[in-house]
């Protein structure tokens, strides 16, 4: 795990080791996916059942075999146990309650003169969800993208997720049948991202994508953009944790590690302003390690991707977490929300010391689909208006053009627009 301080001499190249974290190597990457992108816009079903022959390791035998019945679904539901099925629901409850105060409305102003402006706003007609499926399945990932399409009005909602081996998360299948989902695709990788961006005889073109996925995934979403919508190009997750000596370290270690033990490209930082704690965060990270399940992979990530850095003050720690602009940022310090006002970048913010990451990838409400690798300068989480359009409302009375219409064609006639200047001149009065 890198272990560096602010007034190490190679500490600027260091940290500029840090924030590459997020230029993933896509040039191979994208020449492979425009050929599956391709292949899936010209042969629809023969090229996905090829792709999904190649690298799902099973072949469907017809049409019908891509898509997963509502009858298993139910079954799932019905079969998972019921403290599960319980928390669930609590999760599901929890997310629609915090998306419904997101919903943006229509709006309209009236102006003296008669002139009415306005923003309708709308949802798309369908909506393409990429629910990962791979080293493991994400039950909780699809709560996150089904329910905000839902809170906005989205009519056709359809899944897409691979099914390795042809074998079919069930709590996947339980979560489906909770949220009222109808149309799960056993398709994964660029090739559902195709297939939802261009249409199959059996997959629908969408009007929107979204979703967390892996480096093909992602490059695929960059590549359909413009044909259709996306949520954000994400790639492997990321915590950061600003912390002073208030906090528990072996809470930090495992906070760390909760994002480490997600793959091996993932990306965990911590930044303090004390020694100590640096020190017992490290001796805790390796106890903690010993223990998990997916060592082997949470090993790799935090002695390839992990970082712990000491500095001068947290005014120092702050400036350079803002730099960093992590997907999920806990503030582990007994006044958390005096720093606050200070952050400028990350794609969530956890405040205080009961207040671990993971509370929000399951129950907390807000969506756990954000913005990685220091987009979070400019994306934000995923949300109701990613499945929601805005359109303008203009309806000018004849008082309201002959306030300003002369104003309208003097700009037009200056830009060498004639047939705009003259469509405004025609409606003015003498």
């Amino acid at each position: 795990m890198m272990f560096i301080n602010t007034k190490d001499e190679n500490f600027t190249s260091s940290f500029d080791e840090l924030l590459l974290r997020g230029q993933m190597d896509i040039a191979e990457v994208s020449s492979i996916v425009g050929t599956l992108l391709n292949e899936i816009k010209i042969d629809k079903n023969k090229a996905l059942k090829e792709h999904i022959a190649k690298f799902d390791k099973w072949t469907p035998l017809s049409d019908d075999d891509l898509k997963i019945s509502q009858k298993s679904m139910s079954e799932a539901y019905n079969n998972i146990d019921a403290k599960l099925k319980s928390a669930l629901h609590l999760a599901y409850d929890r997310i629609k309650i915090y998306h419904e105060k997101q919903k943006p409305k229509s709006w309209f102003d009236t102006e003296e003169n008669g002139t009415i402006l306005g923003q309708k706003v709308t949802p798309v007609d369908s909506a393409g969800l990429y629910i990962p499926g791979g080293k493991a399945a994400y039950p909780s990932s699809l709560l996150m993208n089904v329910i905000p399409a839902q809170v906005a009005g989205v009519e056709n909602i359809i899944v897409c997720t691979p099914t390795p081996n042809n074998e079919v998360n069930e709590l996947l299948l339980a979560a489906c049948h909770l949220c009222g989902v109808s149309e799960v695709y056993k398709v994964g990788g660029a090739s559902a991202v195709g297939a939802m961006a261009y249409g199959t005889e059996t997959i629908p073109k969408v009007d929107v994508i979204t979703g967390p996925g892996n480096i093909f995934v992602a490059t695929a979403k960059k590549m359909v953009f413009g044909d259709v919508n996306i949520d954000m190009i994400a790639g492997p997750s990321e915590i950061g944790i600003l912390a002073n000596d208030s906090a528990n370290p072996s809470h930090l270690a495992v906070d760390l590690l909760s994002q480490a033990e997600h793959d091996e490209m993932a990306s965990s930082i911590l930044i303090t302003p004390s020694q100590k704690l640096a020190d017992e965060v490290s001796i805790e990270i390796e106890n903690w390690l010993k223990k998990l399940p997916r060592e082997e992979i949470a090993r790799k990530s935090i002695e390839e991707r992990g970082a712990i850095i000491v500095t001068q003050d947290m005014d120092e720690a702050i400036k350079l977490m803002n730099e960093i602009a992590p997907e999920h940022l806990e503030i582990a310090t007994d006044n958390s929300f005096e720093f606050l006002p200070f952050i400028k970048h990350a794609g969530a913010i956890f405040l205080g010391h009961n207040t671990p990451e993971a509370i929000g990838d399951y129950v907390a409400g807000p969506n756990h689909t954000l913005p990685t690798g220091g987009t979070a300068k400019f994306f934000s989480p995923l949300g109701v208006e990613n499945f929601m359009k805005k359109t303008s409302i203009i309806s000018f009375s004849k008082k309201g053009i002959n306030e300003i219409g002369e104003a309208c064609a003097l700009i037009a006639k200056t830009e060498g627009l004639t047939a705009h200047e003259q469509s405004v001149r025609v409606r003015l009065s003498n």
